[in-house]
Formats: C-alpha cells, sequence, structure tokens
C-alpha cells in the first residue's frame, strides 16, 4: 500500500460535529428526485402524474443517449413533475406506498460478469447516475470507458459524515461494491489513517488498489488522490464515486435491487443534537430537521451538503443525490460590528492570525455564513497555492477560466479539476471570488466546446 502524505490544505475546525449517534426518520410524505443534482445531463422525463412507481423504476433519462437512467428511490405515486422557467424539469415528487416495493434485476453470475454486462446493469438499475467523471465533473457517457475509477472512503470536510460510523455493518456491501466495480476498470481506494485497522480492509481483489491519505482538508477529495496517482492528461477519463454510493452498488449485487437509503450527518452548531440519520434520498429537509433544529431569534442558514462545497437550501428543499450531510449555520445577517475589524475577536477564525484567537489553540468555532467584506479585484498573493495541494497553478489556472482563455486552461490542468477542489481555497480568498462557480461554468464552457 502507497501511503501519501500531503502537507498543503486547511483544517476549518467547526462546532456542531455530529456524534456516532443513529435517530430514528419516519418515513416522510412525500419525496423528490432532482436533474440539478446530475451535472451534466439533460432530462426526458419518462413518467406521468398519477402513475405507479416501484423503486428502480426509470423517472427520466440523459437525452444525449437515453441510456442513462435516473430512477425512483421509492415506490408509490408520482404526485407530480415540477418545472420551472422554459419548463426546466426541477423535481419529480413521488407520494410513498406504507409498503415499499422494488423492481428487482438480474445480477447472476455478477463476480465474473463482463465490463459491457457489469455497466449495463448499473445503467439499467440507475446507479450508473451516481458516477462522476473527470474532466468536467459530470454524468459520464457509458460510451466511453474509463480508465480507471477512483473512491475516497473518507471526507476531510468541515462537519462531513465519519464514514467510518456510516459503513458499519455494512463493510461487506462496500467490498462487494469495490469488487464489482473492478469489473468495469482498475478501481483506486483512498483511505486515511484511521481507516487502516477497520474492517473495510483488507480488500483481497484483483484490479483493486488502496492508498493511505495523509494530511490536512482537502486531502480527502477524490481529485487529490487522482493527482498523486493517476493524473488525467488530455483524452483520457476516469470515474468517481462517493463511498456512500459504493454502497448501493453493493446492495445490489447482494439483493438484486436498488436500496437508496444511506446514513447522513445533521450537524453544525444550530442543530440542538448534532448526529446521524438514515434516510432516503429526495427526503424533504422539512421533516428531516423537524425538531433538531434550535429556536433563534436569528437568521439561519440550511445547507444541502457540508458549509464548504453544499448547497443552500429552503425548507421546501429535499435531501440532495450526492448529499451526505446536511448543516444548519446562523445566516449572520443581523450582526453589525462597530469597529469590527479592529477588535482583537478571541472567538472568531482566521487563517492569517489577524485574529487572537490563535492564541487559545485548536478549538472549534461558531462562524455564521458572512463574507466579511466586498468584492474585489484578484490579488495574487500566492494565497490558493498555499492550501491547494495539487500540482496546479491554481492562480493563474483560476484566471485563465475567467478570461476565456481555453489554451491556457488546457495546459494549466483544468481536466484534472472539480468545483470542490477549490473550496478551501475559496474560503481563504482575500478577493471573496465564488471559485467553485467559476471553475463549474469553465468546465461546462470548455465541454461544450470540445463536444
Amino acid at each position: 500500500m502507497d501511503i501519501y502524505k500531503i502537507k498543503k490544505g486547511l483544517n476549518v475546525r467547526l462546532a456542531g460535529e455530529a456524534a456516532p449517534q443513529l435517530r430514528d426518520v419516519k418515513q416522510a410524505a412525500e419525496y423528490a428526485l432532482r436533474p440539478g443534482d446530475f451535472c451534466g445531463i439533460t432530462p426526458k422525463v419518462l413518467v406521468k402524474e398519477g402513475e405507479s412507481v416501484l423503486v428502480g423504476t426509470p423517472l427520466f433519462v440523459d437525452k444525449a443517449t437515453e441510456k442513462v437512467k435516473f430512477v425512483a428511490p421509492v415506490s408509490g405515486i408520482v404526485k407530480s413533475v415540477e418545472r420551472g422557467e422554459r419548463r426546466k424539469l426541477l423535481s419529480i415528487r413521488i407520494q410513498p406506498d406504507s409498503a415499499q416495493v422494488s423492481k428487482s434485476f438480474d445480477v447472476t453470475g455478477y463476480k465474473t460478469m463482463e465490463a459491457n454486462t457489469m455497466k449495463s446493469l448499473l445503467l439499467e438499475s440507475g446507479v450508473f447516475g451516481f458516477f462522476r467523471q473527470r474532466p468536467y465533473d459530470v454524468v459520464p457517457s457509458p460510451d466511453v470507458a474509463p480508465k480507471s475509477i477512483f473512491i475516497s472512503a473518507f471526507s476531510t470536510m468541515p462537519l462531513a459524515a465519519d464514514f467510518n460510523f456510516v459503513v458499519q455493518g455494512q463493510e461487506e456491501d462496500f467490498k462487494e461494491g469495490v469488487a464489482a466495480l473492478s469489473r468495469i476498470a482498475k478501481v483506486h481506494v483512498g483511505v486515511s489513517p484511521h481507516q487502516l485497522n477497520t474492517n473495510i480492509l483488507p480488500m483481497n481483489t484483483s484490479n483493486v488498489e488502496v492508498a493511505c491519505f495523509d494530511g490536512p482538508n482537502p486531502v480527502g477529495n477524490v481529485g487529490v488522490q487522482i493527482n498523486r496517482v493517476d493524473p488525467i492528461n488530455k483524452g483520457e477519463v476516469v470515474w468517481t464515486l462517493g463511498a456512500e454510493e459504493v454502497l448501493f452498488v453493493g446492495r445490489l449485487m447482494r439483493t438484486g435491487k436498488v436500496d437508496f437509503t444511506r446514513k447522513i450527518a445533521i450537524a453544525g452548531s444550530e442543530v440542538i443534537e448534532p448526529r446521524y440519520a438514515q434516510v432516503t434520498i429526495g427526503h424533504p429537509l422539512s421533516e428531516l430537521l423537524e425538531g433538531e433544529v434550535k429556536e433563534t431569534n436569528y437568521n439561519l442558514r440550511w445547507i444541502n451538503g457540508n458549509p464548504l462545497v453544499g448547497e443552500k437550501a429552503g425548507k421546501g428543499d429535499f435531501l440532495g443525490a450526492h448529499v451526505t450531510e446536511v448543516t444548519v449555520l446562523p445566516e449572520g445577517d443581523d450582526v453589525h460590528e462597530l469597529f469590527g475589524w479592529i477588535m482583537p475577536r478571541f472567538h472568531e477564525y482566521s487563517t492569517s492570525r489577524s485574529y487572537f484567537s490563535w492564541l487559545l489553540g485548536k478549538k472549534n468555532y461558531r462562524l455564521d455564513c458572512r463574507v466579511k467584506g466586498g468584492r474585489r479585484h484578484m490579488i495574487m498573493s500566492a494565497e490558493y497555492e498555499r492550501v491547494f495541494p495539487m500540482d496546479i497553478y491554481v492562480s493563474y489556472l483560476i484566471k485563465a477560466i475567467i478570461t476565456g482563455d481555453i489554451d491556457r486552461q488546457e495546459a494549466l490542468g483544468i481536466y484534472e479539476v472539480a468545483p470542490e477542489d477549490f473550496a478551501v481555497a475559496e474560503f481563504i480568498c482575500s478577493s471573496k471570488l465564488e471559485l467553485q462557480r467559476i471553475v463549474r461554468e469553465g468546465l461546462d464552457i470548455l465541454r461544450k466546446e470540445n463536444s
């Protein structure tokens, strides 16, 4: 096993980390599958309102190929097909049955399946839609074979779910999922030093390699691991899959049915008792957080995901397809500080020791969602490079994306990155640039130009 020690990065310690306890969650009144969770597709709806569906029934497909199916996470009646401007599909909502019924898939002989047969099974079952590909960080094309598949079995993002707790009791499903993926391409699994003596190892499967990564955030990002183990060159394709979604593959192989339940962390300083909940994707956030959030006289922000890469959510939103945690933080729009910039700020966080809080040692901070400064010109201070562990000139890449210089983007390594890789750099950015949005737009334009 190779061990990679990475020095660049930043661990942001926030209050409200989920305790390793699991609480019960009742079945919701409705569930929703959102095409927006699956980047890079144009959905074509296959169902109508009032139609009955099973777990695993296709709800929509990607128009580009119509091979990539996105299936119902629960069985029940299609309650509504929600559309927005220009009839853009926003979600398909399902009213669940009291007793869940799943569609069955033929997994006979999955341990000896050829690559194309395994891929067809994943496409038919809807699990394929959870894959992402580099370059572009989109749902991959099933017609292009990947040179490898990468899985990161841990996350170092603030308030992220602990996969060691999530996978408890499901270690064999994880191993079966990895083994099934190895039928398609070589699989690289990244683990942390804390996972070396856990039950997810060893993996005695051919065509699977395990590497250990040690260092600060974002060492758990699959992009960092790809950059160190097997960098992507122009013309090459790598698939990635979340560790929690590998469990979907393992359950499919074991039972012949899809099961999209997952343990997610309910975290944040404004959660009464941060802990885990076992829910199905598409669960309404309002029901998930009912009775879990502190009653306050100030505004709160619900985040579908973790604080650095999650999506701002409202009470009418649903749990995202890739989400492994839901966090609640103070919004901070009611805070007005007189001479705040000159105060010692013992309870505020700073990466540059501008506040005196660094004198208090390591502690968890209760941060709000304020930007704390206005947008300004990009400052070339090498601050991004200080926390960006990939072998990329990140400041110059961002400038190339902003100016639309595609040739320079390619030369600077845009094919290797995804928006989440820039989360820490965005957090410390003195210019207050939305780096993740800039990278996402750059990748979309580059994909369009190369199509």
